[in-house]
């Protein structure tokens, strides 16, 4: 089903017209119903998206993820579908073993009936793709806003390299308080899955209230956490540590010139 069937189906299911549709988004009729007939050459924007997944209660990011595999070249997309229904292979043959031992020639049997090959072609990679989702304050603690996305989803996204974090994320630095090392505009990339030691550069996320900063890291005693800054004009700031609800280390930076 597509992009658009999908839509004018939860739309109809609703109850709701094309009209209070338009009225609720802003954008046209006749547009709308292009999108939902498949007529557009392109998937529609990210705001209407947003706009519908709401108006027509889709889970937030669902129309989203299947607008942006739209877009995704043809090539790309085939092989990402392939690697997808490899993984389901795994899992019901993981769940097969799991559910009644084997013995190895069992096991043998198996890997030919689901045909998962042990060997695969080597290719050449130009890095995973990572999305930029914030900005973090290299300053004071400021209002943390992922602007709403699903993980592995935004508007931007930076290229890294050896880079094997499907987690990973990246943001923009606003401020000055991690110079020489990190200036305003860069775009820094940070992995959930990196272990954090003392004097790591970590994006650091608070909860009461909910706000997000960029310091090196420091564990104290008596679960307290130094953040403290790269600038030496800033003075570094003590927190319980039971305020922080996440600390990723930095992995890659991208420096704006």
């Amino acid at each position: 089903m597509s992009l658009g069937q999908i839509i004018r189906e939860k739309r109809e299911t609703l109850g709701l017209t094309l009209d209070e549709v338009a009225a609720y988004t802003g954008f046209s009729k006749p547009y709308l119903s292009t999108v939902e007939t498949g007529r557009v050459k392109n998937p529609p924007s990210d705001t209407l998206l947003r706009k519908l997944e709401q108006y027509l209660r889709f889970a937030s990011g669902q129309l989203l993820y299947l607008a942006h595999m739209e877009r995704m070249p043809s090539d790309i997309r085939r092989d990402f579908e392939t690697i997808d229904a490899q993984n389901r292979k795994y899992k019901q043959l993981f769940k097969r073993m799991s559910e009644h031992p084997l013995d190895s020639a069992e096991v043998g049997n198996l890997l030919k009936e689901f045909d998962l090959s042990t060997e695969q072609q080597q290719t050449i990679k130009a890095g995973q793709l990572v999305p930029v989702i914030n900005r973090v304050s290299a300053g004071y603690p400021a209002d943390f806003d992922d602007m709403g996305y699903p993980v592995g989803i935004a508007d931007d996204y930076v290229r890294c390299p050896d880079l094997h974090d499907p987690n990973a994320f990246a943001v923009r630095v606003v401020g000055d308080s991690m110079t020489p090392k990190f200036m305003q505009g860069d775009i820094v990339v940070f992995s959930p899955a990196a272990d954090v030691q003392n004097g790591d550069d970590c994006f650091v996320r608070f909860s009461q209230p909910h706000e997000s900063t960029f310091k090196r890291v420091f564990f104290e005693p008596e679960g307290k956490v130094r953040l403290q800054p790269r600038n030496e004009t800033y003075a570094p700031q003590m927190v319980d540590g039971s305020r922080i609800n996440g600390m990723y280390r930095a992995a890659v930076r991208f420096h704006h010139l």
